[in-house]
């Protein structure tokens, strides 16, 4: 029976196992307790499973691993990967030197920085995930709402060199945090051995409610002209409108997200609609009803739809932003103008208004390691044991050392060098902008490979780029190992979605500042297949573009893929 609330009709509906799931644990308690004090398997429960997302990890195996660990009678090498919840991305000196510290103890001695400007450990066995946990917890973060249905880690341009309107979005990042962070003290029992709850006091969630949300919720906000954090792919975009300096407000977009399922009719790749300009001090208010809209019409018996984008789609837009102006009780204003011009990183040296420096550097992938040539983990960790900069994390996997005084530039530089991170090889501008997704052999989703392989992939197309005279021009690559979206490859010039090993669909087509998405153009290329497709597109590219013109811009024009319409705007 539908249920009315603040005076609607509520969808109602036969709900999916993982409600039950969330319904039952007491406020994602479960018996994770009781999981992690098993030894004698280094897995958890499957209901904990889903519930240990909302505590910032998943559950994964080494797939390289299963078919002869199968064929021992072993169980599957488990571990798990987790991931910090931490806004806009910014860590101190000694939060790197922690992090950098715990990889090597528990994890697999990597770092990896995330499309959502966060850092995850990846390879933490069971009986390590306290011990971790608590090191994270140790430097005033946690790994809470990281994942889960629940809105995860906000995101925000931070490199303060490219806007003075930086510091009040990031304040506005960190408050969207704290406000929507689910209220229970189940994180702090679990892993932190505190007893929070006073007899007779149980948790409430007055944002999510029992049940949290029907699905992963995402919010971004980006400063014109740069879209770095691809704010249209998420649930919640935030665009920062200023005047003189000031941060007066923001454009908002609902309804973004890029995951979609290859057997799924119905799910597909969707950008959000803008629908009005929210002033600074109202934007937690507007914030917050978004996501009680989603948590009251959210789809919660297939999970495959039940994201934001398709309770949109399915309301209509227009009714949807009725929906959200009577609950607030005014009208949202009018947007207003603003620009574009990439969604990519911005590299090397640059000063901000206040005199300190800030260095774009790009990670490959966003993997923080240390090889034979390349030490770049050894030489960030040196660089932290100074404390004369912060680390900032930014949504295309890359990394900008910030907050640098004009007299400490030189030191910072001399160990950049010294350990060969900057200035790095010449790089094409299309390895610079390209990100891939984990994907194998951890990716419990992964149908192909990604981080492994981008990597050698590009040095075959740059051999194409080269040949072409395309070496400096930037063009977005975007790799997955499965079509769920997580390297936003649907925003890529150039898109590759792993359909089973060594085979991709390739898509074409996306706009450069990450306001249109791009089009299936071929299915299931191998390798060699993509090379010789994209040997014919790039040369056709080199001689007939016209001035200026980006690459997904010049295969739309010239009808090699259809075009796509980008974003709308809901009056």
């Amino acid at each position: 029976m539908a249920e009315i609330k603040n005076n609607e009709i509520l969808p109602s509906w036969n709900p999916s196992d993982v409600e039950r799931i969330k319904e039952q644990s007491d406020y994602l308690r479960g018996s994770l307790q009781q999981s992690l004090a098993d030894i004698a398997t280094g897995s958890i429960a499957a209901d904990d499973t889903q519930l240990i997302k909302f505590h910032g990890s998943y559950q994964q195996t080494d797939r390289d691993l299963d078919a002869d660990r199968k064929k021992q009678k072993l169980e599957p090498l488990y571990s798990f990967m987790i991931r910090v919840r931490i806004p806009g991305g910014v860590a101190s000196a000694q939060q790197w030197l922690a992090f950098d510290s715990l990889s090597n103890t528990y994890g697999n001695n990597t770092l990896k920085l995330t499309t959502r400007q966060a850092f995850q450990f990846h390879g933490v066995i069971k009986r390590n995930l306290k011990k971790i946990m608590q090191g994270i917890n140790d430097v005033l973060l946690d790994s809470i709402a990281a994942c889960g249905d629940v809105n995860r880690n906000v995101m925000c341009t931070t490199n303060e060199s490219l806007s003075p309107l930086v510091p009040a979005a990031y304040q506005m990042a960190k408050d969207i945090s704290n406000h929507l962070l689910p209220r229970t003290t189940a994180y702090h029992e679990i892993w932190l051995n505190q007893k929070l709850l006073v007899d007779g006091k149980r948790d409430e969630e007055p944002i999510y409610g029992k049940t949290y949300l029907p699905r992963k919720f995402k919010i971004a906000i980006a400063i014109p002209p740069y879209n770095d954090t691809d704010i249209f792919s998420n649930d919640i975009g935030l665009i920062a409108i200023g005047k003189n300096d000031q941060l007066e407000g923001f454009n908002i977009s609902v309804g973004g997200g890029l995951g979609m399922t290859f057997t799924e009719p119905g799910t597909y790749p969707r950008l959000g609609d803008i629908i009005g300009f929210v002033p600074y001090d109202n934007t937690l208010e507007v914030v917050e009803e978004v996501v009680k809209l989603q948590r009251d019409y959210g789809n919660r018996e297939n999970r495959k739809k039940a994201r934001l984008k398709y309770t949109i789609d399915r309301l209509g837009p227009e009714s949807f932003k009725e929906l959200l102006e009577k609950r607030l009780g005014y009208k949202l204003e009018d947007s207003r103008p603003y620009k574009f011009e990439s969604n990519g990183d911005v590299f090397g040296w640059k000063q901000s208004s206040s005199g300190k420096w800030f260095l774009g550097l790009f990670v490959e992938h966003g993997r923080v390691r240390d090889e034979e040539n390349y030490q770049l983990k050894s030489g960030l960790r040196k660089i932290a044991s100074l404390g004369k900069s912060d680390f900032r994390l930014t949504g295309n996997q890359g990394l900008v050392i910030g907050g640098i005084r004009d007299e400490d530039k030189a030191e910072i530089e001399s160990i950049l060098k010294e350990y060969k991170i900057w200035p790095k090889y010449k790089l094409s501008g299309a390895r610079k902008h390209a990100i891939a997704c984990v994907a194998l052999n951890t990716c419990t989703m992964a149908f192909a490979e990604a981080e492994r392989y981008l990597p050698s992939l590009m040095d075959k197309i740059e051999v194409i780029l080269d040949e072409n005279g395309l070496t400096d021009d930037d063009i977005l690559i975007r790799m997955t190992g499965c079509p769920n979206g997580c390297g936003r490859p649907y925003l890529g010039e150039i898109g590759f979605v792993g359909r089973s090993p060594g085979k991709y669909n390739m898509y074409l087509g996306a706009g450069f500042s990450g306001d249109r998405l791009n089009t299936l153009y071929r299915e299931t290329l191998s390798e060699d297949e993509i090379l010789k497709e994209l040997k014919v597109l790039l040369a056709r590219y080199a001689k007939e573009r016209n001035k200026g013109e980006r690459f997904g811009d010049f295969v739309s024009r010239v009808g090699i893929v259809g075009y796509q319409s980008g974003i709308k705007e809901i009056k």
